[in-house]
C-alpha cells in the first residue's frame, strides 16, 4: 500500500543515508521501522505471541531442570 507522510528533513536524510549504506530501498528501511516501532508499542501482541509459542511447546517436564530449580530455591534465602 502506499501512503504519503510528512517527516523532518534530517529524518529523512539520515533514512536517504541508511538505505545506500544497507543497499535498501528507502520504502524498505521505513515499512521496517514501523513495525519495528508497532511492535514495541503493541504489548498485546508480544503477550500473544509468547502465549502461542508456550501452547506450541506444551507441559515439557523436565526432570534434571525441575530438580536444579528445587535445590536452587531451597538454597536461597527468602
Amino acid at each position: 500500500m502506499k501512503t504519503a507522510v510528512s517527516i523532518p528533513d534530517e529524518v529523512f536524510e539520515k533514512v536517504e543515508r541508511l538505505a545506500r549504506r544497507e543497499k535498501r530501498s528507502r520504502s524498505e528501511v521505513f515499512s521496517a521501522a514501523l513495525k519495528e516501532y508497532v511492535a514495541r508499542h503493541a504489548p498485546d501482541e508480544v503477550t500473544e505471541a509468547i502465549n502461542r509459542a508456550c501452547d506450541e511447546i506444551g507441559d515439557q517436564t523436565d526432570e534434571f531442570t525441575a530438580a536444579a530449580s528445587r535445590r536452587i530455591l531451597e538454597n536461597t534465602e527468602w
